[in-house]
């Protein structure tokens, strides 16, 4: 029976690239699901065969632990230099977004404090 090697939802083209050519490299069968129309699923990559699931969790355990010392350094290098994106840096590329995000969480906010406030008598 099929397992879920890797849930898709907020993977990166990049590491769903590397985790196919490992698996092909392996020579691990594997499928995989596309996502749903309305998002409700992101789809994965399967292992197809009970025995190759121990080795491919071996062998995804070993690229994740390479992938993390990867992409810490390069956030660090991008730190450094100064490159790293940044409230502000995000601010002036995209003022119209992060306003409407800062407009919509006070209306949460204050959404979740309603009931409180009629329950207290507060308004």
């Amino acid at each position: 029976m099929a397992k879920l090697l890797l849930n898709l939802r907020n993977v990166p083209d990049d590491e769903a690239d590397d985790v196919r050519a490992m698996l092909d490299a392996a020579r691990i069968d594997f499928y995989e699901t596309p996502p749903s129309m309305w998002g409700i699923s992101a789809g994965g990559i399967y292992v197809r065969e009970d025995e190759d699931v121990a080795q491919a969790k071996r062998l995804m355990a070993d690229y994740q632990a390479q992938r993390r010392v990867r992409v810490r350094a390069e956030h660090e290098a991008a730190v450094r230099d100064g490159t790293s994106e940044t409230f502000w840096s995000v601010l002036r590329a995209e003022p119209l977004r992060v306003v409407l995000t800062v407009i919509a969480i006070v209306l949460l906010l204050g959404l979740m404090a309603l009931p409180m406030a009629l329950l207290g008598g507060f308004l």
